[in-house]
Parts: C-alpha cells; structure tokens; sequence
C-alpha cells in the first residue's frame, strides 16, 4: 500500500492537537499564536518526524513547523509523537503543499527552512517539482526574514549539483557554507541530528551533502 493511500488519515490529522487546521488564519501570527513569540523555523517534507522532533526537543527556545504534503505520512509523525511521554511544546504540524508557503506564512516570518532528502524527481521534466528548483526558491525568499537560512542535506549527488547551481542562479541568495561529505566535516557536522534516511543512506557509505545559503 502507497503510504498516501492509508484510509481515514486525512480525519486522523484534521482531529489531532499536533497539526494546525485552517493555517491561512494564522498568517504572519503563528510566532505569537503557538509558540510565546519565539522565533520559527520550518522542515519542508518531514516524513515520520524524527528531525523535527529532535530539534524540537534539542531547542525550547524556538518554534518549529513540521510541513508534509501528503496526510498518509504525516500520520506517522502524529503516531511518534503521541507515543512520546513528553513531547514538544514547542512544535505543530502541518499538511500543505509547499507551493502554498506564501498563502500561509507572511513576509518574512520564517526564521530558517530545513529541507531533508528531498525527492530527487530525477527526470529533467520534473525538474520544477524539486524543492530546491528556482520557483521554490522564490517562495522561500518571501517567506524568509532577511539573513535567514535554508539549511539543504541530500545524499543525491545530482540533485546536490542542480541545487547548488539553482541557488547561484537565483537572485537574492548567497551561500554561506557547503559540504559533500557532511558527516566528516568537522564544522558542519557539529550539533547535527540525522533524519531516518540519513542514517541509512550513511551506514551504505554514501556520503551526505549539505549546503547553507541564506537570504540577502
């Protein structure tokens, strides 16, 4: 079964006190709204929540959004966290498109965006579907707080390459930090936590990919 297709999910996620229903409401609000004016960051594609979750946990200081386009698995997320004692205060989910960043969230009101493994869409006509493709780029601009940071980690050597020549090729972003081997990067491995696929793509030997590039 497609994890997009598991019955009654989309009830599951609507009744749960860890999404926000109806986020347009609260555009240029959620700081204020669910997190005590902290300041809030994102993970677009969150998958089962492992990332989030941890630095959720790892950082009461801030507010995180987990964002995942599909409720079939976002659902896995809500399950793990409902399995939690104690979960985070300081977290929300949140199932849209990620086409729709800027009908949800306002200018500037995002402190930093996460984008794990993101689907490589390999085939050159799907390019405009990967989340580093320059039309997301532009969402993400609008969204940002100038000298905010999108924080990208892949182990897909090709869509590193075609992200990294989308951000130089896009106005308004610099890049502040670059690895292709993450976890023997001394630096930018510091205070990393690893996603699900992370630690299975490193425990084959594929190295992992990372790049910071912020909004000027």
């Amino acid at each position: 079964m497609r994890l997009r297709n598991i019955p009654g999910s989309k009830e599951a996620v609507a009744e749960s006190s860890f999404t926000i229903d109806e986020p347009e409401q609260y555009k240029g609000k959620f700081s204020q709204t669910f997190f005590n004016g902290k300041p809030v960051r994102i993970e677009i594609g969150m998958g089962k929540g492992r990332f989030i979750t941890q630095m959720a946990e790892a950082h009461p200081e801030v507010g995180y959004i987990g964002i995942e386009m599909y409720s079939s698995v976002i659902i896995r997320g809500i399950q793990k966290l409902e399995e939690l004692e104690e979960p985070p205060e300081n977290l929300k989910l949140l199932c849209m498109d990620a086409r729709e960043l800027t009908n949800v969230f306002g200018e500037g009101e995002i402190d930093r965006i996460y984008l794990n493994f993101s689907d490589p869409w390999p085939r050159n006509r799907h390019a405009k579907r990967r989340l580093t493709h320059q039309r997301f780029l532009n969402l993400y601009h609008v969204v940002l707080k100038k000298g905010g940071q999108v924080e990208f980690k892949t182990d897909n050597t090709d869509l590193f390459d075609f992200s990294l020549q989308s951000i130089e090729e896009t106005p308004g972003w610099k890049i502040v930090a670059v690895t292709r081997d993450l976890h023997n990067d001394t630096v930018m491995n510091q205070g990393n936590i690893m996603t699900e696929y992370e630690e299975k793509f490193s425990a084959k030997g594929n190295p992992i990919c990372k790049v910071i590039f912020e909004r000027e």
